[in-house]
């Protein structure tokens, strides 16, 4: 399922929260990033958004590192070596003008 502007637009107004989180990320996944992973899973899921700062600012990821970050992010997730047990985890690709 797509992630339209408008939908893109509520979250980053509303800010972060219990179930709303901002990460840079625009070229690597940092550790706090499957912090935030496991820290929802521990609650009742959330909304991380990469390539946001902290302030809501869009920042964006680099193109040329958009499909390595997404891939890496979804094998880490549903390894069960890294994370027991694997979560199913939906991922998004939205892109804003």
């Amino acid at each position: 399922m797509a992630t339209s502007s408008q939908q893109l637009q509520a979250v980053l107004s509303k800010g972060e929260g219990l179930d709303v989180e901002f990460k840079a990320c625009r070229t690597q996944l940092t550790p706090a990033v499957y912090e935030t992973v496991c820290a929802f899973l521990n609650r009742h899921g959330g909304t991380l958004l990469l390539g946001v700062g902290d302030d809501g600012s869009i920042q964006g990821i680099e193109p040329a590192a958009a499909q390595r970050l997404r891939k890496e992010l979804v094998t880490t997730v549903n390894n069960p070596e890294k994370l027991a047990p694997p979560a199913y985890l939906a991922v998004d690709q939205a892109e804003l003008d």
